[in-house]
């Protein structure tokens, strides 16, 4: 895997099509969660490059979430962002918005988290602290079997994500939730 983009340089990326802090904080959310992941699964020498996928999987959200994961190869190619960086990318809309198939572990780890990452923060909200730092995984099993809390989290997309990498389902909740308790604004 060859990185031809930096955090910075993905930060500024996101940036130029995102303006809503919410999703800017999100991209960074989960780049922090994949870099996390990188180096809690052996690939530490990976780490920057699944950090920057994760910080730009949701490129096109905003500006065209009808096209979301369509429009993306086409900003990130103008950026000069590489094929196989687009397409671990695009694979975390599988069977969502695009047919592009996680293959790598890196891809399924990010399909996996994405959706997981904002119940979890909308759970922090919840919560006096409005931080993840002091959640236990049963406050967050609670509230992923509550379907109306946070109902725009599909929960069918993380057992999914769960079953793609092998795991059980509380395995990849325990392991994002200490993903992100490591991140300075969760």
């Amino acid at each position: 895997m060859q990185i031809m983009i930096n955090r910075d340089e993905a930060l500024e990326l996101l940036k130029k099509y995102n303006k809503e802090e919410f999703h800017i904080l999100h991209g960074e959310t989960v780049g922090g969660c994949m870099k996390w992941f990188a180096n809690d699964l052996g690939h530490g020498d990976e780490a920057d490059y699944w950090e920057v996928v994760g910080i730009l999987h949701d490129i096109d959200f905003e500006m065209w979430p009808d096209e979301h994961c369509v429009k993306a190869p086409e900003l990130l190619k103008e950026a000069g962002v590489p094929d196989d960086m687009i397409h671990a990318i695009c694979s975390h809309g599988y069977g969502l918005c695009c047919d592009v198939k996680p293959e790598l572990e890196m891809e399924k780890v990010l399909f996996a988290c994405d959706e997981l990452t904002g119940l979890i923060g909308a759970a922090a909200l919840m919560r006096p602290s409005k931080s993840c730092k002091d959640m236990e995984l049963k406050s967050l099993k609670k509230k992923f079997k509550d379907k109306h809390f946070a109902a725009g989290c599909d929960r069918d997309v993380i057992r999914q994500g769960a079953e793609m990498l092998g795991w059980e389902l509380d395995d990849l909740m325990s392991k994002t939730l200490e993903a992100m308790k490591t991140l300075p604004n969760s």
